[in-house]
């Protein structure tokens, strides 16, 4: 069995931690090292306020001109991403940094798995971390569940799963 564990907008999650004061407020990021930077994240709220990724900062801000534009804030990922490893770890000794704000496990005791998971998902909340699980038989149904999951969700059969699917969940899921 694998989880794997799904930090959703790693990027500005970084970039925002520390600060719940953002929270409640539209908050874009952008990769400012582009030639020309545009957004690459941004939270529920900005989403609300008709931003969306791939728009320049002033066309966002005259979407709304409350929205605070965060730079990549690449220190805070690092320990971010270090913070995910280190609670992966404590779950099972096979671990994958799969990508940014991902990580895969593979439990070779299937015991209880939904409540370590859950366990997991706590302890990233109480460091201001928000995550979510998919456990599944194959890393990359579990993938795809991590990314559904609200928080977790353990997919007991993959082909049930997967069925009811629309095709473009995985192209949404693959843009992330």
């Amino acid at each position: 069995m694998f989880a794997t564990i799904y930090l959703p907008n790693f990027y500005l999650q970084a970039a925002m931690r520390h600060q719940p004061g953002l929270c409640a407020k539209p908050v874009a990021l952008i990769e400012e090292q582009e030639k020309k930077p545009v957004i690459v994240q941004l939270n529920d709220v900005a989403e609300k306020a008709g931003i969306d990724k791939g728009m320049t900062p002033s066309q966002a801000l005259a979407r709304s001109l409350q929205v605070v534009i965060k730079v990549r804030a690449r220190q805070q990922e690092k320990s971010i991403q270090e913070i995910l490893l280190h609670y992966a770890f404590t779950l099972s000794p096979f671990v994958e940094n799969t990508a940014p704000g991902i990580s895969t496990v593979q439990f070779t005791d299937h015991r209880h798995l939904q409540a370590k998971v859950e366990c997991v998902i706590q302890q990233l909340a109480q460091c201001e971390i928000w995550s979510q699980a998919g456990i599944a038989v194959t890393p990359d149904t579990s993938f795809l569940a991590a990314h559904l999951a609200r928080p977790v969700l353990h997919i007991e059969n993959v082909k049930e799963f997967l069925a009811p699917l629309p095709i473009e969940t995985l192209a949404m899921i693959g843009a992330t």
